[in-house]
């Protein structure tokens, strides 16, 4: 595979990072037939880390878009706002800082923003994230942004799980297989340990021929990539687990103090002025 050697933090960056896996993808994604001899040039964001996670895909078409897609296995409201960091950084990797302070307009391309959804929490096929979701009411500060805001960025979220955007994924057989490869993995996982369970599902493709070319050529990596993302995902789950069961004890315990306080014959009162001290 001529792969982005650079940038291969996940399975589905991997999968996704030649010229053709990005055409087909698009092509898919937006129902349009993009000709072999369009140029898609890749510029994957390497160094951005947020959250502990990289931006996934960047591309260019014909030097006239670029395309930002973000692979999510958890639902994340706060995609807008993540793109927005990413495409700032994407505009200054493509563009002469000097040209930014000529009199000539500077053309840039035309940016797109996908994410493409697989986890287990239920999800729609398909929904529109906007960036001015997330803005603070501000009208009585000035009522002019009560209308159109100043800044808006739209994320298109498609759900790639097995039974959603059958239409979506039959258009691009990489997508396709990646989503039965997941699939696989979460059934194999009901009835095996989670390592069992992805070389099972490797086995699977290889013998249905699915993704088979990319999994003969790159089984060993695929698997290690896929352990640590999977690895790392169970220990977020396990972090905000804790981090929520913390909460709930710090809870507690200030509930305790409040009751022994009324217990000594204090007023609510008297108790939230303890408190405020």
């Amino acid at each position: 595979m001529n792969t982005n050697t650079r940038h291969k933090n996940s399975v589905f960056s991997f999968l996704f990072s030649t010229s053709d896996a990005l055409r087909e993808l698009y092509s898919a994604i937006e129902g349009v037939s993009l000709p072999p001899g369009i140029p898609i040039g890749i510029n994957t964001l390497s160094d951005v880390l947020y959250m502990e996670q990289i931006n996934d895909i960047s591309f260019t078409i014909d030097n006239r878009l670029v395309v930002l897609i973000e692979h999510q296995s958890t639902v994340n409201e706060n995609m807008p706002l993540r793109l927005l960091i990413y495409i700032a950084r994407v505009y200054e990797k493509m563009t002469d800082r000097k040209k930014l302070y000529q009199k000539k307009l500077e053309k840039i391309p035309v940016p797109e923003f996908i994410v493409l959804y697989n986890g287990k929490a239920p999800y729609p096929e398909h929904k529109a994230l906007k960036l001015s979701d997330a803005f603070k009411d501000a009208g009585d500060l000035l009522p002019s942004v009560s209308g159109s805001p100043a800044l808006e960025l739209t994320v298109q979220v498609y759900n790639i799980n097995k039974g959603c955007n059958a239409a979506l994924l039959e258009k691009s057989e990489t997508l396709m297989g990646y989503s039965v490869f997941i699939d696989k993995i979460r059934e194999y996982r009901k009835s095996m340990p989670q390592e069992e369970a992805m070389k099972a599902a490797i086995k699977y493709c290889l013998d249905n021929n699915i993704l088979k070319p990319f999994f003969e050529a790159n089984s060993s990596e695929v698997f290690n990539m896929l352990l640590t993302e999977w690895n790392t995902e169970e220990a977020k789950e396990v972090w905000f687990e804790e981090g929520r069961e913390e909460g709930r004890e710090e809870g507690r315990e200030e509930v305790r103090k409040i009751i022994e306080l009324l217990k000594t014959g204090k007023s609510p009162d008297e108790i939230i002025r303890d408190y405020s001290l």
